[in-house]
């Protein structure tokens, strides 16, 4: 849970409104996609329906923020490259050299800037469904390793791999 002082990085990535046809005529509510993260490595994404914007950005927020992973960032970037694949979607995350940037598209972007990962390559494959998307990043971020299971992976010590990520 949240403590007191935290700040959160807030980002909505779709609001869509969703209309249910019933007897009695057209029942209009809202459906709100937003990611929180605390720019420090801790991110989660929440999805919020109510009949008014505010409420459901609220509820996506809360939920959002009870649904949070801590991703292992070395550096400003993650330890290794992943692919991963959910629904259509399939992504691909590569680390990337200080100075590059994020390179991603819009939903995956909010997830990295809220996650505070500043330096990463990233590629959607298929379907760029936000719903599907999200999902697919966070699988990734929830299946990356940190850099001593890399290392010990690779055969080598910390400082060695630490050494590599930024030459």
């Amino acid at each position: 849970m949240a403590k007191a002082g935290e700040e959160f990085i807030e980002k909505i990535i779709q609001i869509s409104r969703v209309t249910k046809v019933t007897k009695g005529g057209k029942k209009l509510r809202f459906a709100a996609l937003v990611v929180v993260g605390d720019g420090k490595g801790k991110v989660g994404f929440g999805l919020g329906k109510a009949p008014e914007v505010p409420d459901a950005i609220r509820k996506a927020i809360d939920k959002a923020k009870k649904t949070m992973i801590q991703i292992p960032i070395v550096k400003g970037t993650i330890p290794h490259s992943i692919k991963v694949k959910f629904g259509a979607s399939s992504l691909l995350l590569k680390p990337a050299p200080a100075g590059t940037g994020v390179i991603a598209g819009g939903t995956v972007r909010a997830v990295m800037d809220a996650a505070g990962i500043t330096d990463i390559v990233t590629k959607a494959i298929g379907s760029t469904n936000p719903h599907n998307l999200i999902k697919a990043t966070f699988r990734a971020l929830s299946q990356i390793q940190g850099l001593d299971y890399v290392a010990r992976k690779r055969g080598k010590e910390v400082d060695e791999i630490l050494a590599r990520v930024r030459a």
